[in-house]
């Protein structure tokens, strides 16, 4: 009996040592085969959320579809009438959370657009619904909030400053549905700019991570787990090409978003034009180099600083300025009451001035609605078919919307991206918009609605 006894126990002992044998051998194994790149991921994919949202369409049908093709896009684009259909849709993407004690989470706005209730799902599969705390169409970057009683896994800010070209990245996201997708690449390119049919982003990492619809929103990592980028799929031509939002230009916009809900614009008060080869000899200045100042605002930080109209800017801060275009972006990227140096040529020396900017003041907004546009607006009364919106009350007779019809008792609907709801958000269009070349208005009358082009 004590053989037997001794046997089993001898048994089982060289059984455990077997087992324990093969358990070293593989988290050995196991150990040499774990790299930078599953470290990361393994700290970071708590973080990465799943975005589900839902919204409300309500298109109208034209009465003339079918009749002509050169007619169906001519009233689609000017004609609003017709029957009124309502159906749901649902779009999905990803974010990552970036403060834990908070709940916010950083993702695209493009992935919250109109949206409706918006469940957000960690890799647990703890399911909250989120609150938009503030988003940025421009930059195309959104914060939500989710209340929980104890404190979220949330990424590591990096810094994407000293980005390196070659140099490895990770994204992960929930690319059509399917949770925590984790893809790799380089850092193909940076500064790179993006133009699509509705606007031109800047300033973006290029990658050959693959980025697809349902992980834009979602973050992009250096090897050590930090976070570097947010993926965005605007770009819908891109094929083995991935851009990401660098996260040192997200900061700010994070920033301000957190505290006002949107993005508070600096105000420098310049009025710029693009230097062509005819004005590039009369000026005496090289070709494809600076920006023309056709203005300066009054009492603006411009003018404080000794800015004059016929100056030449040269650079904002680091960014070297060719175009109008070029010195909006590098506007953009400096926040209200930040001090920057300018490089410009007067007399064909040149100079550097320091700007304080400051936050545009709302209540010059009246006054360049009417300048630029011509009209003066109230609030609409809220019945009928003037469910949003506000109301011209007056208008100029000299101004182009005058001459092509427009007259007291239209209701401006939208102005370019941004819904018109009230004063207020007529006010903060016309600031956003007022260095534009042109804006898109979709105006009301009765129960039409058309769009109007207007340049600035």
């Amino acid at each position: 009996m004590l053989k037997k006894l001794f046997c089993k126990k001898s048994f089982f002992s060289i059984l455990f040592i077997i087992i324990s044998n093969s358990l070293i051998f593989n988290a050995a194994v196991g150990a040499e085969r774990e790299d930078a790149i599953v470290r990361a991921v393994r700290k970071v994919s708590p973080a990465v959320v799943n975005i589900s949202s839902e919204y409300e369409v309500r298109t109208r049908a034209n009465p003339f579809a079918g009749m002509d093709p050169f007619f169906d896009s001519f009233f689609r684009d000017f004609f609003e009438g017709g029957v009124e259909r309502q159906y749901k849709k649902n779009s999905l993407g990803s974010g990552v959370i970036i403060d834990g004690k908070r709940g916010f989470i950083l993702t695209n706005a493009h992935v919250i657009e109109r949206t409706g209730k918006i469940s957000v799902i960690l890799k647990d599969e703890r399911e909250f619904e989120a609150q938009i705390v503030g988003a940025d169409p421009d930059s195309d970057l959104a914060v939500l909030r989710i209340s929980s009683q104890e404190a979220l896994p949330a990424a590591e800010m990096g810094i994407s400053d000293d980005l390196m070209i070659g140099e490895t990245v990770i994204a992960i996201g929930n690319p059509f549905g399917f949770s925590h997708t984790v893809t790799t690449g380089v850092i193909s390119a940076v500064g790179r700019s993006i133009r699509t049919e509705e606007r031109v982003y800047h300033d973006f990492i290029q990658t050959d991570a693959s980025i697809n619809p349902g992980n834009s929103g979602g973050p992009l990592l250096n090897v050590n787990g930090e976070l570097i980028g947010v993926n965005t799929a605007i770009y819908a031509k891109a094929q083995g090409i991935g851009f990401a939002i660098p996260v040192t230009k997200a900061k700010r916009i994070i920033a301000d978003l957190i505290s006002h809900g949107e993005v508070v614009q600096a105000w420098i008060g310049l009025m710029v034009q693009d230097i062509d080869a005819g004005m590039s000899r009369y000026l005496k200045t090289p070709a494809g180099r600076g920006v023309l100042v056709r203005e300066v605002e009054s009492g603006s930080p411009a003018e404080k600083a000794d800015i004059r109209a016929g100056d030449i800017v040269l650079s904002v801060g680091k960014d070297e300025v060719a175009s109008s275009e070029d010195y909006l972006a590098s506007v953009k990227g400096i926040a209200a009451g930040d001090t920057v140096l300018m490089l410009i040529r007067r007399n064909n020396s040149p100079m550097t001035v320091s700007v304080k900017t400051a936050a545009f003041p709302v209540e010059k907004s009246a006054d360049i609605a009417f300048r630029l546009l011509g009209v003066r607006v109230a609030e609409a009364a809220r019945a009928g078919s003037y469910e949003r919106g506000v109301v011209i009350s007056e208008i100029r007779r000299d101004c182009y919307l005058a001459g092509v019809g427009v007259r007291p008792g239209d209701v401006i609907r939208q102005l370019d991206d941004i819904t018109i709801n009230n004063v207020k958000d007529f006010e903060k269009a016309i600031v956003k918009y007022r260095n534009k070349a042109s804006v898109v208005i979709l105006l009301q009358r009765g129960d039409q609605g058309y769009y109007i082009t207007v340049r600035l």
